[in-house]
C-alpha cells in the first residue's frame, strides 16, 4: 500500500472510533490548495476538525508529535476556509481534535490545540 492508501485505512479506523464516542461524521478528506482536514465531525455543539496521525510503534515518536506548528497553521487555515465556504456563522463553536493511533492503541485528544487565528 502507498502512503495515501495507508492513511485512508487509518482515517476509517479513526472515523469508527469517533462514532463510537458520539461524534457524527460530516465529511472526510476536505481538501484545499492550502491543506487538508482528515475528518470534520459534530460532537455535541462543537464542529470538530480532526487530524488523524498513525505510527506503527513509538520508534518515530508519539503520533501527536507530528502535529507541529506548521501543520496546525495549515489545519486552521483550511478550517477557516471550510467555515466560510459552508456559510457557518462566526459564532459556531469549533474544536480541533486529534486521533492518535499508536499500534493498536487509539486515543482521541479533544481540543488538542487552539485556533491559531490565521
Amino acid at each position: 500500500m502507498n502512503k495515501r492508501e495507508v492513511g485512508t485505512v487509518y482515517e476509517e479506523i479513526a472515523s469508527k472510533e469517533l462514532e463510537k464516542n458520539g461524534y457524527r461524521i460530516i465529511e472526510k478528506n476536505f481538501y484545499t490548495r492550502g491543506g487538508e482536514i482528515d475528518i470534520i465531525a459534530r460532537d455535541e455543539e462543537y464542529l470538530c476538525f480532526v487530524e488523524v496521525k498513525y505510527r506503527t510503534d513509538d520508534s518515530d515518536g508519539d503520533p501527536l508529535e507530528a502535529v507541529d506548528d506548521r501543520k496546525i497553521k495549515r489545519i486552521c487555515k483550511t478550517a477557516r476556509f471550510y467555515l466560510i465556504k459552508n456559510e457557518y456563522p462566526e459564532t459556531t463553536p469549533v474544536r480541533f481534535d486529534v486521533v492518535a493511533i499508536l499500534g493498536e492503541e487509539i486515543r482521541i485528544i479533544k481540543n488538542a490545540f487552539d485556533y491559531c487565528g490565521i
